[in-house]
């Protein structure tokens, strides 16, 4: 699988992170302080130098007051024009059962 670090997916997702904390008038350290973890781990997470597993993004979001779905939906429309042609998706093989 293609590394996602450098996509422009990947830089829309992490802008629409930042935009998220800053819409909320809060400094990385405000965020931190909500989440427990120190400045730099929002610092880092904001450039692109670490990632966010599945569970700490929802965390991130409700500590913002966002919604998990509603914002993973959004970032959803918003990287639909961006294709990705370097990932590819790997469909499975239906196997060809007959019926019972």
């Amino acid at each position: 699988m293609a590394k996602t670090l450098h996509t422009r997916h990947n830089e829309i997702f992490l802008e629409k992170l930042q935009l998220a904390r800053l819409r909320q008038r809060l400094r990385q350290t405000d965020l931190a302080d909500r989440l427990g973890r120190d400045q730099a781990l929002i610092s880092k997470v904001e450039r692109g130098e670490r990632r966010l597993d599945v569970i700490e993004l929802r965390d991130w979001l409700l500590a913002l007051g966002i919604d998990f779905i509603e914002f993973l939906s959004e970032l959803n429309a918003e990287l639909g024009p961006h294709g990705t042609p370097e990932l590819r998706v790997l469909r499975r093989k239906t196997s060809q059962r007959p019926p019972p």
